[in-house]
């Protein structure tokens, strides 16, 4: 008899909180964790440590196929663990960002990337976080989340998150490009970004990462059979959050 291992995808535009939403899901329900929107990143520093090429598709399968990377949250912190070594700092970085835009265009590199990402799936379940999660990478997911909200309460989270990071940008820039991303990610021809028939549409504009945790993990007893894991998450002081 096959058993499915559970999984939890969380797709959603960006600044909807769906990182926080993971990362905390993932530390109460001791799952794996997934930030596929880090998978690229990841690549791009591995052909950097192992002086490839990243403009030729044929060097990159390879390490795309095999890539040997982890996520760990710890205090709703996520650590980016590749070949046994923390290169959360360097996928941050504008170089890599760069070169992450060049590999996500070879066709070969995503369709391996995809299989990879589909490795997560492991006991005692998955939390994955992306844009196509429970549309294309994991569409027999039992439980699918599209976190959504108004764009001038994204702009406005990415602002106070910038000011505390001591960069000053202005409200209206910043509702200019989450609107021009959004555009991107919805008309796009491959995974376009669409809320699974089966997900539930959650709208944070107006809740609290507490309230969100707390609407998900409702959510999450009602799709799953209840394992102590998701008993023991269902009894936590969220607040701690």
């Amino acid at each position: 008899m096959t058993v499915i291992l559970p999984v939890i995808t969380v797709d959603g535009p960006s600044g909807v909180g769906k990182g926080t939403l993971c990362k905390a899901l993932a530390e109460l329900l001791k799952w794996h964790l997934l930030d596929s929107g880090a998978i690229y990143r990841v690549l791009a520093v591995a052909a950097s440590h192992h002086q490839l090429d990243i403009n030729t598709e044929e060097a990159l399968v390879p390490i795309a196929e095999h890539l040997d990377v982890r996520f760990v949250s710890n205090n709703r912190q996520l650590q980016v663990i590749l070949e046994g070594e923390d290169i959360t700092n360097e996928i941050r970085t504008e170089a890599i960002g760069k070169s992450a835009s060049q590999v996500a265009t070879f066709p070969r590199v995503r369709a391996a990337l995809l299989l990879r990402q589909r490795a997560f799936r492991k006991k005692p379940g998955l939390v994955a976080d992306g844009r196509d999660m429970g549309t294309v990478v994991f569409p027999d997911a039992p439980v699918k989340i599209f976190l959504d909200a108004s764009v001038q309460a994204r702009a406005h989270r990415r602002m106070l998150q910038l000011q505390a990071e001591g960069v000053n940008v202005s409200f209206e820039r910043l509702l200019v490009d989450i609107q021009e991303r959004d555009n991107r990610d919805r008309s796009r021809l491959i995974a376009p970004l669409i809320p699974a028939a089966d997900a539930l549409i959650l709208d944070s504009t107006n809740m609290s990462i507490e309230q969100v945790i707390n609407a998900s993990l409702a959510y999450i007893e009602r799709k799953l059979p209840m394992g102590q894991a998701v008993q023991d998450a269902a009894k936590y002081s969220y607040t701690k959050f």
